[in-house]
């Protein structure tokens, strides 16, 4: 079966930010990701006792939605060069519940590519989603964050080990899983050879199948 939305979870420095983008544009799918959905909710004037609110949250997501398909989510090539993934402070419980609700609807409408640490959890029980991880070595990593942020090797290492942790407190935090594994993805893929180009074919022939 062919899939209609591909999740794409990254681990900071596993070169997501150049997948991601690639996989949609040859898809010709939507690319969205968390940062998208909060700037519209903060556009919207979205308050945290709205978000709160399920059912209210509901009719906001399908209003919210529009507006970005009409604007950001308007194909890969509006977005530009995505930057390294490395997580902010986790956002208010609330945000996260629009996010994720934000995530679910995407996903069910097709044809996008969500780009988001945990929007395989989220999706787990949807046969039309492929969940794909994208990660590599500590070391490989690295090396990238310091190139792309033009720093050192030691604050390369900090700013991996601090957005593995992060990732990890947010996984747990927001969906209860205490340790994240491979099981939890339809497909693993380890940059550390992979040219941005090879991995994105790779995914994209998975999600053709």
């Amino acid at each position: 079966m062919a899939y209609s939305a591909v999740c794409i979870s990254a681990t900071d420095g596993a070169a997501g930010e150049q997948i991601a983008p690639l996989v949609a544009s040859r898809l010709d799918f939507l690319l969205v990701n968390e940062q998208i959905v909060a700037e519209a909710a903060r556009q919207a004037g979205v308050d945290e006792q709205f978000v709160a609110d399920v059912e209210k949250r509901k009719s906001l997501v399908s209003r919210m939605l529009s507006g970005i398909s009409a604007s950001d989510m308007a194909g890969a090539s509006t977005l530009g060069p995505m930057p390294v993934m490395i997580e902010p402070t986790p956002a208010s419980d609330a945000l996260r519940g629009l996010i994720r609700s934000a995530i679910e609807e995407i996903a069910e409408q097709g044809d996008s590519v969500i780009v988001a640490h945990a929007a395989s959890f989220a999706l787990g029980d949807k046969p039309h989603v492929l969940r794909v991880l994208i990660t590599g070595a500590p070391e490989t990593r690295a090396k990238r964050v310091a190139e792309s942020h033009a720093c050192g090797a030691k604050e390369a290492e900090k700013l991996v080990s601090r957005g593995d942790a992060n990732r990890a407190d947010y996984i747990k935090r927001f969906y209860g899983i205490a340790a994240e594994s491979p099981g939890d993805y339809d497909l693993v893929m380890n940059t550390d050879r992979l040219s941005a180009e090879q991995a994105a074919d790779t995914i994209v022939h998975a999600a053709k199948l």
